[in-house]
């Protein structure tokens, strides 16, 4: 059973990854940040669990990661407001879920010897998880540095529509489109900017022409 969940992995990951993304589109907003949200986070912990099932104590490590986080959003969910420190915890967790999971989910991509469905959902899922990578560091920074980021899309006093702007920033700056509505304005968010195009750029330069080379390759020997 899980070995054929396991084949599955990218295709789980990867929808969850746009649920979270566009879940608001087809949902109302107060359902979707309240209630349905919370519970894709907690599934994307789970299909990255499956991801790296193959290596036994990093996926026990993250099921210990996935018990608080649903304690942390469980407790949210009934007292409708979140602390403080349960903000922290849970950014600090998915960051680290995501560093190891995108850093899988390449290191499967680039290990591939053929070029199939699995592997290109797997591509996507990846560049897609950056996008998440990078919205947690940023997250991260605007918590830590109050005031790093500025812009007519940031309102520091709904953390809804405050973390909705910086997700867009992120995924903005990812693919170096830059339209400018949100700027970081001290040197650790410029860094950080900076860092998450490259890291695009690099994904994009590097992975995608290793796997579109793959796929060339072996066409041409068939």
């Amino acid at each position: 059973m899980l070995e054929k969940l396991y084949k599955l992995r990218f295709e789980f990951f990867l929808a969850i990854q746009l649920a979270i993304l566009f879940g608001s589109l087809f949902v109302p907003p107060n359902f979707y940040e309240f209630f349905l949200l919370p519970l894709l986070y907690l599934s994307s912990i789970l299909a990255g669990i499956l991801i790296i099932s193959k290596k036994k104590w990093v996926a026990w490590f993250f099921v210990v990661l996935f018990v608080v986080s649903l304690f942390i959003f469980g407790s949210a969910m009934i007292s409708r407001q979140e602390s403080e420190t349960g903000i922290f915890i849970r950014l600090t967790i998915f960051f680290i879920f995501y560093i190891v999971v995108t850093w899988n989910i390449i290191k499967q991509v680039w290990q591939a010897a053929y070029v199939n469905k699995n592997v290109i959902l797997g591509l996507m899922s990846g560049y897609v998880s950056l996008g998440f990578l990078a919205f947690f560091l940023f997250m991260s920074i605007a918590l830590t540095h109050p005031g790093a980021f500025k812009g007519a899309l940031l309102n520091p006093d709904d953390m809804v529509l405050f973390s909705e702007a910086l997700l867009y920033y992120a995924y903005i700056t990812l693919l170096t489109i830059g339209y400018g509505e949100i700027i970081p304005v001290i040197p650790i968010a410029q860094k950080a900017a900076v860092l998450v195009g490259l890291m695009g750029q690099f994904y994009l330069v590097i992975l995608t022409a290793v796997v579109v080379e793959k796929y060339i390759r072996h066409s041409a020997n068939k």
